[in-house]
């Protein structure tokens, strides 16, 4: 194959471009003598269909631009139209919380609208029981707007903008609504009233969505575009649109659908203005052209490509024998690894890319240079020099040798070196090739590593916590921070021990020897993804209290090891202890203040049946005596006479248990077991404030895991606080009474008791609802202001919920509501008393979660 060339002189005299086209292979210059007509072609067929279709696009977006601008117009139109009824609507409402006019006035201006704007097809005064106060309807209304005086308005018929109204307090329109029986589509604008700052109703307003189109709509949009008002479904409430027909598409001129919509404003999104532009015919003109130059384009192109065919063949020869030579370049441009060749005399012959980039020195100024080599730092030439004699001696060890390297910038980078001796195809050695590699990364983050180790161990050491990790059934230990070598030494017993302690501790067979096997059958590749374990123990070689938390997770060697944290909870535990204490002292002192507050009562109560028994001794003397009496008289008196000493017995030993001191003791306790305890003696103190007492106790109730002194403490206090409100607000007797229900309840997906103790007093202040559960505030001139904190408290240690209202007749308070429920199930079963009693009160966010 010859190759075309010029002579040297004629080349230094041509122009640039002619320069470089005679440098080219001659593979190229066939391959751009065959592509250049191709791309002239396709340039013009493109320069030709962009011109037409930028210009079709123009005269698109001037269109689209004309039907946005008028339909905008058309909107702000019906927008004002639209205030101004609504303008009109609230100064009639104005007058009316003002008590301008009354229903008379209020039907003949509503009466002058209608008739004035034929878009209105209603006026309703409506109060805020929905009840129609007094309304006009035009003749031309369908039948379901013309609404009678005193009738109510369906929540249906408003569609929630009544509601919306009261809320908000400003006017609300209305999705588009189809009254029954009528083809009518109507729009609702509620406007509130308002009489000393309280919702007082609505004027209501009905628009014809069809009014507001004729009357709103401007003629010359009517005249231009296809109009219609739309809801939020897209469905036609007025006006007509255009119906999608098949028309004949030649691109790129294809008629895009000239169309916009915008919603109604004030109304929103449930009203939707739409406008389209009518169709014209097509561009066949211009669609023509097109496809005229494009067959002539096409039809060139077919020829030039028959034409690169044919030397395509001559290229594929040149490809080939030019892909080996890519090859084998291309493997040495993609290595990453900086390659150097030196001779036997130390001269360089030859370096690749990679090398070029680490040290920023061109391959022409590089090959053929000597040591001192131009990337050697001037401090480490000496150091350089002799590690360049090992090298060309053949004394440079395998496993390379780390240096520095210069860049040409002057910046200093580490790179480790390898060298191996470079063989010819006779097997002579002609010189050493040197791999170099850029570690300063790896080398950084090694060092960064390190840090970050040296770091973490001091943080570790620092804790006040015992830190270890172990394998799963092995004593060594892997970790253990100060804090763990100070309290249990070196050795993983303690780690062993403080597991066993927690509970938690897979137990493989020590006497078997594949720890793998050991752990056969357990789901270890789940553990490192699971949850932190806790526990609380005590430790009696340290006579502490720790929290141990234990988690699993994969060592740096790929065994399943077990990461123990533990914490000294010791102050904690006794604090938690001592308020236990406190808090059971408490539960004790209300019970014996509470009888104390009784005190008169029980005594009256008691002295009814001593006196009865004195009664009965005295006339049974006397007739002894008087030897009046017979044997059945006698037994007779006698068993009326046992019955009252038991009933006086049956008091004390019910105050008694009441008062006694004892450890919370949580049982599965009847209901109605302890209903009646609590009414025996509350119903004394309430039968002598003359208060009556109505219990109401469910049948078939489930029985509660509970203290049931603790419970009937609660209702004892609540019963009671309930007699004094009732004796302090001063109620007639008729009206002095208590009601006490208990009944099942399904509160947050869980079955609940509730009990619930309801009086005719004066209530609780407002204000004061958020502190009568603080401690030491009462209400009650003589009160310690313990009894309800303690009530709250017993309570929620039972994981239930206490609660205060008012009871309202109107605007009156007319008595007050104290409830409370316990689960029927507890979620957590307190153990002893330090876990019963100790629960502290729930903070407000909890209590409203």
């Amino acid at each position: 194959m010859q190759t075309r060339s010029s002579p040297p002189s004629a080349l230094a005299n041509a122009p640039w471009w002619k320069r470089w086209w005679r440098r080219l292979p001659p593979s190229r210059q066939d391959r751009f003598a065959t592509l250049g007509p191709l791309l002239a072609v396709l340039l013009f067929l493109s320069a030709i269909v962009v011109a037409i279709a930028y210009l079709r696009y123009e005269e698109i977006e001037r269109e689209r631009e004309a039907v946005t601008r008028d339909v905008e117009y058309a909107q702000q139109r019906l927008r004002l139209r639209l205030l101004e009824r609504q303008e009109q609507l609230m100064r009639l409402a104005r007058e009316i919380d003002n008590r301008a006019i009354d229903t008379e006035e209020f039907t003949f201006q509503a009466e002058t609208l209608v008739s004035q704007f034929p878009e209105l097809l209603a006026i309703t005064w409506v109060d805020a029981r929905r009840r129609v106060q007094a309304a006009y309807a035009s003749p031309s209304a369908p039948i379901a707007l013309m609404r009678s005086v005193g009738n109510s308005l369906t929540p249906s018929e408003t569609d929630g903008s009544f509601d919306l109204a009261r809320d908000l307090r400003q006017p609300i329109y209305s999705r588009p609504l189809l009254p029954p029986d009528s083809r009518t589509t109507t729009l609702m604008l509620q406007v509130p009233l308002t009489e000393q700052g309280r919702f007082a109703g609505t004027v209501m307003g009905e628009y014809s969505v069809d009014g507001l189109m004729r009357f709103g709509m401007p003629p010359e949009i009517m005249a231009r575009y296809a109009v219609a008002l739309l809801d939020d479904r897209g469905n036609v409430l007025a006006g007509s649109l255009q119906t999608a027909e098949p028309v004949l598409s030649f691109l790129p001129w294809t008629n895009p659908s000239l169309e916009h919509e915008v919603p109604v404003s004030p109304v929103g999104n449930g009203l939707i203005l739409k406008a389209q532009g009518y169709r014209t015919s097509q561009d066949i003109v211009g669609s023509g052209f097109f496809w005229v130059i494009g067959a002539l384009s096409a039809l060139t192109v077919w020829m030039l490509i028959g034409t690169w065919r044919h030397t395509r063949r001559r290229v594929q020869a040149q490809q080939a024998l030019v892909a080996e030579t890519n090859f084998r370049r291309a493997m040495e441009n993609s290595m990453l690894t900086g390659m150097r060749a030196l001779d036997m005399q130390g001269r360089i012959t030859y370096v690749n890319p990679a090398f070029c980039s680490m040290t920023g020195w061109t391959e022409a100024e590089l090959v053929g240079r000597t040591a001192p080599f131009p990337y050697w730092p001037e401090e480490d030439h000496e150091h350089l020099h002799a590690r360049l004699e090992d090298e060309l001696n053949g004394r440079s060890t395998p496993g390379g040798f780390e240096v520095r390297v210069r860049r040409r910038n002057g910046t200093i980078f580490d790179a480790r070196m390898y060298v191996s001796p470079l063989i010819d195809p006779k097997g002579h050695q002609t010189g050493w090739m040197t791999s170099m590699t850029d570690i300063t990364e790896p080398k950084r983050i090694r060092e960064e590593l390190s840090a970050s180790y040296e770091r973490f161990t001091t943080v570790l050491e620092s804790l006040d916590s015992a830190v270890s990790v172990a394998p799963l059934g092995s004593d060594e230990l892997l970790f253990a921070n100060k804090m763990y070598r100070l309290w249990f030494g070196t050795r993983g017993q303690g780690h062993r021990h403080l597991v066993d302690l927690a509970g938690n501790q897979p137990q493989p067979n020590p006497d078997d020897g594949d720890a793998v096997d050991a752990f056969a059958g357990m789901p270890t590749g789940a553990l490192p993804d699971a949850g932190v374990e806790n526990a609380e123990v005590f430790v009696p070689e340290l006579d502490r209290w720790l929290e141990v938390r234990t988690r699993y997770l994969t060592w740096v060697d790929g065994r399943l090891a077990q990461m123990v944290i533990a914490s000294d909870i010791t102050p904690r535990r006794n604090a938690e202890e001592q308020a236990a204490r406190q808090a059971e002292r408490a539960q004790t002192a209300s019970r014996l203040i509470t009888m104390g507050e009784m005190a008169s009562s029980v005594a009256h109560e008691l002295n009814q049946p001593l006196t009865a028994i004195s009664n009965y001794c005295n006339g049974m003397i006397s007739r002894l005596q008087e030897q009046r009496i017979t044997h059945e008289e006698l037994l007779g008196a006698l068993e009326k006479t046992a019955r009252q000493a038991q009933r006086a017995g049956q008091i004390i030993q019910r105050i008694r248990a009441f008062v006694k001191r004892s450890e919370p003791n949580p049982t599965l306790s009847e209901v109605p077991q302890m209903v009646n305890n609590a009414i025996e003696l509350a119903d004394i103190e309430l039968r002598r404030q003359q208060v009556r007492l109505t219990p109401y106790v469910a049948a078939r109730l489930p029985p509660l895991m509970v203290d049931p002194i603790l419970i009937e403490q609660v209702l004892i206090n609540l019963l009671k606080n309930a007699g004094e409100s009732i004796a302090q607000s001063g109620r007639p007797l008729g009206e002095r009474h208590v009601e006490l229900r208990v009944a099942p309840r399904r509160l947050d997906e869980q079955d609940v008791v509730e009990f619930e103790v309801r009086d005719s007093g004066n209530g609780v202040p407002e204000e004061l609802i958020e502190r009568i559960y603080e401690a030491f505030y009462s209400t009650k001139s003589e009160g310690m202001g313990i009894g309800l904190k303690l009530c709250r408290s017993i309570v929620e240690s039972h994981h239930g919920r206490m609660r205060v209202e008012n009871l309202y007749n109107g605007a009156d308070v007319v008595g007050c509501c104290f409830s409370f429920w316990i689960p029927v199930t507890p979620r957590l079963q307190p153990q002893g008393p330090a876990d019963l009693a100790a629960n502290e009160p729930l903070t407000d966010k909890e209590r409203a979660r």
